[in-house]
């Protein structure tokens, strides 16, 4: 729209100029003021908001920071119960406190005390009683103290784990007890018991200067920066879990008296502005953060102080108002004061204005056909586009699609070898249970179940495979691999195996990685090399092992025709294969799953036979 300045037909009077002047002064200053001080009050609220969501934004930050160590202690003392449950000194200690067991187990329980820093492990009997403790040295020791009453000795007992908040009912210290029970749901022999402390967490917590505090399910105060806060609640208890958080001493004497925090204003889900009162200082306002603490019923509340970082945001957002409206202000009184000067000169002017706005609606006109044409072109341009994105999403989904066939077709090919050993074994087993033999058809029905679990975990693997994933790198035992992938293959290649010439490792070399796919590597490797010595009579494949400090080298070798030069070259490309029934995925699942875990797979063959070298790296004593 082009604006138009209007015409004047007459020179006006100096006196109706004067009254004009002074009329449009007091209305600029007038404007003047009512737009300073709207602007002052939106600087005002737009400082508090930035404020806010600036403190929301670290908050948020803070507080998963926060989660994250949570979480990592949490995690650490969680499986020793599990393992303890197991442990064949627990088993001598309970369900008879035998005096020599049970003071070999004392020791044992001070020893993962003090390596793994919880607080304090105690194994107890099916009657309450603490059988064993690793604080057995000390006066307020748990041994012969009855536990009976005790929350998660009870679920533990009923549901086999339980984790539980409480405090101590003799070290009169907070903790998170961890138990889980010992033997079976018709014969329990006890329970397992960790508890873990928070004081460390705490502490780092209290240097923040930021309060921050865990609640349960039912709003209590478990972990907090304060410890005048510890067992206070965020909201009323219900009367009937009152009485039973009372009976079980969950929180020994302790009021549980509401939190000194009045909610304001919420700003979204899980953040709210909060008064609270501080020890040693006044009500002040806060931003309230919550977030749930994974694996847990807890949740992790978070107070920001709001008063000095939105007082300081609300004062230079005003200053900042100030600098840019006052200059425009400035330019404003220069320009009204210019307009009036050059109202004398309008009137002269007039003819040359029309002329111009002549010509400048002509070339509107013009810009306006110009625009419409444009405009034309930018939608063909976006139907286009919308065409283009059509077929590239189309694209993506055929690639997804092959990608799903690759790791379909790896899981059939992986899961193979297993599945024709539960069959040898099931055969097996029948003839065992027709000779009235149970002792071996028991050890074959045991070995099955076994492969089914394997066959479970390859397929997992293969998994991650498909997605590019990797299993975490660990020490494993070369040797067991060598004779896992042999045990694989006895039933498949069943009186062939005597073509094996294997130097089996030293037991106590171990290499980077996990033990299920490297045998899966080496199951590929040695299915080659007997399917290629399938006919001969001389056949032989030979397992060799090379040691370095950094590497280990197994070298699978055998006597056969060789790999054909053109056949070579593809070797590791999927769905490459010279076998009839083959996939072509062995070897290349093989070459990556050594790659994950940094170490790569050579081969060598020529009329004399073919050797593939699987290099890994090897774990440190």
């Amino acid at each position: 729209m082009m604006l138009q300045r209007p015409i004047i037909l007459g020179s006006p009077n100096p006196q109706d100029l004067h009254r004009q002047a002074r009329y449009a002064w007091l209305l600029f200053l007038a404007a003047s003021l009512i737009l300073i001080a709207a602007a002052l009050i939106g600087a005002g609220f737009y400082g508090r908001r930035l404020a806010i969501e600036t403190l929301e934004s670290q908050g948020r930050t803070d507080a998963s920071l926060k989660i994250a160590l949570l979480t990592a202690v949490l995690e650490r003392p969680r499986a020793l119960p599990l393992l303890l449950s197991e442990d064949q000194q627990v088993l001598d200690a309970l369900p008879f406190a035998k005096s020599d067991a049970a003071d070999r187990l004392n020791r044992k329980l001070e020893r993962l005390v003090t390596d793994t820093q919880a607080a304090v492990l105690y194994v107890v009997g099916p009657n309450g009683i603490a059988v064993s403790s690793s604080n057995w040295r000390e006066p307020i020791s748990f041994v012969g103290n009855d536990y009976a009453f005790r929350d998660y000795f009870r679920r533990a007992m009923e549901d086999g784990t339980a984790e539980h908040f409480a405090l101590g009912s003799v070290s009169k210290r907070p903790g998170l007890y961890i138990s889980r029970r010992v033997g079976s749901t018709k014969a329990p022999l006890g329970v397992v018991v960790v508890k873990m402390e928070f004081d460390g967490l705490e502490n780092d917590w209290r240097n923040a200067s930021r309060p921050v505090y865990v609640t349960d399910d039912h709003g209590v105060v478990l972990i907090t920066s304060i410890p005048s806060w510890r067992f206070m609640t965020t909201r009323p208890v219900p009367q009937q879990d009152l009485a039973l958080i009372r009976n079980s001493l969950q929180f020994g004497n302790a009021p549980l008296a509401q939190l000194p925090i009045t909610p304001q204003a919420a700003t979204n889900t899980n953040v709210s502005l909060v008064s609270a009162v501080l020890p040693g200082s006044g009500e002040a306002q806060y931003l309230h953060l919550s977030a749930p603490v994974p694996t847990t019923l807890w949740r992790l509340e978070y107070l920001v102080p709001t008063e000095i970082p939105v007082a300081s945001a609300v004062r230079e957002m005003r200053l900042l108002s100030l600098a840019v409206l006052l200059p425009i202000l400035a330019v404003a009184a220069f320009l009204l004061r210019r307009r009036q000067i050059s109202q004398m000169a309008i009137a002269s002017e007039q003819a040359m204005r029309e002329e111009l706005e002549r010509r400048v609606a002509a070339r509107t006109e013009e810009l306006s056909r110009a625009r419409d044409h444009l405009q034309s072109e930018i939608a063909d341009h976006r139907d286009t586009e919308a065409k283009l994105q059509v077929v590239q999403q189309e694209l993506v989904q055929a690639n997804r699609l092959a990608i799903l066939g690759q790791v379909a077709a790896g899981v059939a090919h992986e899961i193979n070898q297993p599945v024709a050993t539960i069959r040898a074994y099931a055969d097996n087993a029948r003839v065992f249970l027709q000779r009235q033999e149970p002792s071996p058809a028991e050890e074959n029905l045991s070995a099955i179940a076994q492969l089914t679990e394997r066959i479970g975990m390859i397929t997992e693997e293969l998994k991650a495979f498909a997605r590019k994933g990797r299993t975490a790198a660990e020490p494993v035992d070369l040797r067991g691999i060598v004779e896992g992938a042999i045990v694989l293959l006895r039933s498949r290649f069943a009186g062939k195996l005597n073509a094996l010439d294997v130097r089996l490792p030293p037991a106590d070399l171990f290499v980077l990685g996990n033990r299920i796919r490297f045998e899966q590597v080496l199951i590929n490797l040695l299915q080659n090399a007997l399917e290629a010595l399938e006919d001969r009579e001389d056949a032989k494949v030979e397992i060799s092992i090379e040691e370095t400090p950094e590497h280990v080298a197994i070298s699978v070798s055998d006597n056969g025709p060789g790999i054909p030069p053109a056949i070579l070259k593809t070797l590791f490309a999927p769905f490459h294969t010279s076998k009839e029934k083959g996939l072509g995925l062995g070897l290349v699942i093989s070459k990556d799953i050594v790659a994950d875990y940094g170490g790569h797979i050579d081969v060598t063959s020529n009329d004399k036979g073919t050797c593939f070298t699987v290099h890994l790296v090897r774990a440190r004593a």
